[in-house]
């Protein structure tokens, strides 16, 4: 008798600890998610601020398709003094 007590004991035991590792699993899975819609909120605040930078500095931005502003950026990257600019910028986190 006291074989079996021990016998179920341990499972009991068993059952627990996999209990509390599939609840910290699912913890661990809602940090996760978390932190994804935290860095993708911070993402698209990011986009937004510099789409609306974009617009402010080139009026006619809100009009052009998403490829004629990629060109249109592309356009600019390649003017005599870009490269300059922006190693300067990052270098030194100063704006124009």
């Amino acid at each position: 008798m006291n074989e079996q007590n021990t016998a179920q004991t341990k499972s009991e035991e068993q059952e627990e600890v996999l209990k509390e590792i599939r609840q910290l699993e699912n913890r661990k899975k809602i940090l996760e998610n978390k932190q994804r819609n935290e860095e993708r909120r911070v993402r698209t605040r990011r986009l937004i601020e510099r789409g609306a930078i974009l617009e402010g500095i080139f009026p006619l931005a809100p009009n052009l398709s998403g490829a004629e502003v990629k060109a249109f950026l592309i356009a600019l990257s390649h003017l005599p003094g870009a490269a300059e600019l922006t190693a300067n910028l990052s270098k030194s986190g100063d704006t124009p």
